[in-house]
């Protein structure tokens, strides 16, 4: 067999094994503490907003100060992070799935001067490098894709819709005064890789517009059997096209052609083939979805529901959409029960009431069209209720 006659020994497996290749083992990274009672904890506590005490059967103890963190850290910035951690931790931190960055020790006498640490570093603008909290019933930090910056099918940015979301809700993340946990996510388009569907609030870009075709140097840069192959839908055929060239002559072209209405805007042409860009000025923009949750605690794990099906991109900060965001959550804050998740609180007043009490307009656009569960959440049928009357269903429908 091919692996035995390469040298690899099946019954000593990690015999001549070159240890460089692929991850390290995680308990080399693990405090003494973590290491020394790994899966012997009885219980953990929140002593504050942003700093968790862990006990150990033992009866150790480990503390923990969480920081909000960004996604995209320059070196500098981690070099900052390891001299922190160096300081004040023995040189251990970890990273959350949210970006959050946790400096662990194992002595309360030892949080005090970790958190003046942390709260005295300030960038440029005044603004916290390290701002502490994220914990309990509060505002986690925001779980974001590239945008912009890194990705080539975006409908928005990433890194500047979290920024500015985060500076209008920064006060809900260093406390803890929310009905429960209300975790946000941000993905710049339909492909979510940031897997918006199932967040209790989340931003999701968004194309309207199919792409657009260069016919002119498609047949150069492109394989057109690919970028037909590359389309989920079926809508990308090949074709032919009567173009003028830059220098004045006329010719006939192997192009594409694109039947719009089955275009879904996912981008996976435009990955395959740069002769069919997909980002537009007037066609990218913003949804904004609300309800779901992955935890079965009280109730179900739920999808994320449409709630503004559409906002223009406003860079540099959103103010449309920080302004609906602030409704939303300070609409939750003030009705939610205790412990009620804020698509708990949605279904229990019902999602007519909820648009009602977030003073969001209700279109057609956000009524689900797939069969389960949208009969059940959205009541779409000819007995439909809306709050205010019929005059506010007449005027919709203008």
């Amino acid at each position: 067999m091919a692996f035995i006659s390469s040298g690899y020994n099946p019954d000593k497996p990690m015999e001549n094994r070159i240890t460089d290749i692929g991850p390290r083992d995680f308990n080399e990274f693990l405090p003494p503490v973590i290491k020394k009672n790994f899966g012997k904890w009885a219980y953990h506590e929140i002593l504050e907003p942003g700093v968790l005490m862990h006990k150990a059967e033992s009866g150790d103890e480990v503390y923990t100060v969480r920081c909000g963190g960004c996604r995209l850290m320059s070196t500098e910035h981690i070099r900052e992070i390891t001299e922190i951690a160096d300081k004040h931790c023995d040189g251990y931190l970890r990273f959350t799935t949210r970006n959050n960055i946790e400096f662990m020790v194992d002595s309360k006498d030892k949080i005090e001067p970790l958190k003046e640490d942390l709260l005295s570093r300030k960038g440029p603008g005044g603004d916290y490098k390290f701002p502490i909290g994220g914990t309990g019933a509060c505002i986690t930090n925001i779980v974001h894709t590239q945008g912009w910056i890194h990705c080539h099918t975006p409908a928005t940015d990433a890194s500047g819709t979290v920024k500015a979301t985060m500076d209008e809700l920064f006060e809900e993340f260093t406390n803890m005064r929310l009905p429960a946990i209300l975790r946000i996510s941000m993905a710049c388009c339909l492909n979510m890789c940031g897997a918006v569907h199932c967040s209790d609030l989340a931003i999701l870009g968004i194309h309207r517009k199919p792409p657009m075709i260069d016919h002119e140097y498609i047949d150069n840069l492109c394989e057109i059997p690919l970028a037909v192959a590359s389309c989920p839908v079926a809508a990308i055929r090949p074709s032919k096209a009567e173009i003028v060239a830059e220098s004045g002559e006329k010719k006939t072209v192997k192009t594409v052609a694109i039947k719009n209405e089955r275009c879904m805007f996912c981008g996976n042409c435009y990955t395959m083939c740069p002769s069919l860009p997909l980002a537009d000025q007037e066609g990218d923009g913003i949804a904004l979805m609300v309800g779901g949750k992955i935890s079965n605690r009280i109730s179900a794990p739920k999808f994320s529901k449409v709630v503004v099906a559409f906002i223009p991109n406003e860079p540099p900060r959103w103010p449309t959409m920080t302004k609906t965001i602030r409704k939303i959550v300070d609409a939750y804050a003030k009705n939610a029960n205790k412990y009620e998740r804020l698509g708990d609180w949605a279904e229990r007043i019902g999602w007519e009431k909820f648009f009602e009490v977030c003073d969001i307009p209700f279109t057609e656009h956000v009524i689900d069209d797939f069969r389960d569960p949208a009969y059940y959440t959205w009541r779409q049928s000819t007995n439909f209720k809306w709050t205010h009357g019929v005059e506010d269903f007449a005027n919709i429908k203008k």
